[in-house]
């Protein structure tokens, strides 16, 4: 029989443990490997401002004990983008690199192919605002009047669109070139539970990695996983890192938005501790796309594009 004084104990415990917390400095948003940080701009790449701010906030609250104890939450904020003087859309954003989302969500929505065309993307949060300069102007966009606000959780709804029309000139890499074994998924996924500090600290957050096999090159915690996916194609864009090779994370959902998102930078592998939805396995199959979901500790699902995947299973 369990004493009185044990569950007393036991209960005091649990209290103390749940008191943990992880201190703002230790926290780091956006991880970027030293492989990663070896490499150059492209030519004639944006100039980029280096804004940074705090990803998390204390707040009070009471628990199921009716304790009041402080905990962390992420901070979210507004980020406007202006293009040449226009503004374009707000992000919701915790801002661990905004300069790379501004980026990446500009090459994504297809308002620029080659980041050449972008002279610069000054980022202010005082104002909030991130002023993209083009180096000749942008042309044929319609920025009207209506301020567009991207919220945290849904997708963008442009982007998907656009690229539906242009799937076709999509080409990802063959089978032979674009492969995952076995052995390296469950790394990535090893690797994956030391990148999460701002999710173990105060949930609510999404995070997104690319991976040259089992190396990790980049990773992210934001709050949407599509601010995740362009911050990643950022970064790729930044430094000309193609994508045939290389394999993306995301604990989000794979919807066809983010299957196709993932294809216009040639990432031919996804992996997501979510699942798929019917859309994004109906485009990953016409693109030849590979992609696992339920994807924790050694457990996973191959949706579809098994042909990319050497499922010998990996000895305990």
């Amino acid at each position: 029989m369990i004493s009185a004084v044990a569950i007393f104990i036991a209960r005091v415990s649990h209290r103390v443990h749940r008191r943990v917390t992880i201190e703002p400095d230790d926290v780091i948003a956006l991880v970027v490997q030293p492989e990663a940080r070896a490499l150059k701009p492209v030519p004639d790449a944006p100039r980029l401002s280096a804004a940074s701010c705090d990803s998390l906030r204390e707040i009070v609250i009471v628990d199921e004990h009716g304790d009041h104890r402080q905990i962390q939450v992420p901070v979210e904020r507004p980020l406007t983008v202006f293009l040449d003087d226009r503004e374009l859309v707000t992000l919701m954003t915790l801002g661990a690199s905004p300069e790379l989302l501004v980026l990446g969500y500009l090459r994504n929505q297809r308002v620029v192919g080659d980041v050449a065309a972008i002279e610069s993307i000054t980022v202010d949060w005082k104002s909030g605002a991130a002023a993209v300069k083009t180096r000749s102007g942008v042309h044929d966009i319609e920025v009207g009047g209506v301020r567009r606000i991207v919220s945290t959780g849904c997708g963008l709804g442009t982007v998907f669109g656009e690229l539906m029309t242009q799937v076709d000139a999509i080409t990802l890499p063959q089978t032979a070139a674009g492969r995952i074994s076995q052995r390296t998924l469950l790394s990535v996924l090893d690797t994956m539970r030391q990148y999460d500090a701002i999710h173990r600290a105060a949930g609510s957050v999404h995070s997104c990695a690319l991976f040259h096999g089992a190396d990790l090159l980049v990773s992210v915690e934001d709050v949407s996983r599509h601010n995740g996916v362009d911050t990643i194609a950022g970064w790729m864009a930044l430094h000309g890192v193609a994508g045939g090779d290389k394999i993306l994370f995301t604990t989000g959902r794979l919807t066809g938005e983010m299957v196709m998102k993932s294809a216009h930078n040639g990432i031919p592998i996804l992996v997501s501790r979510n699942g798929v939805t019917a859309m994004g396995y109906t485009q990953a199959a016409k693109l030849g796309m590979t992609i696992f979901g339920r994807a924790a500790n050694r457990r996973f699902l191959c949706y579809i594009g098994a042909e990319r995947f050497d499922a010998e299973p990996v000895a305990d």
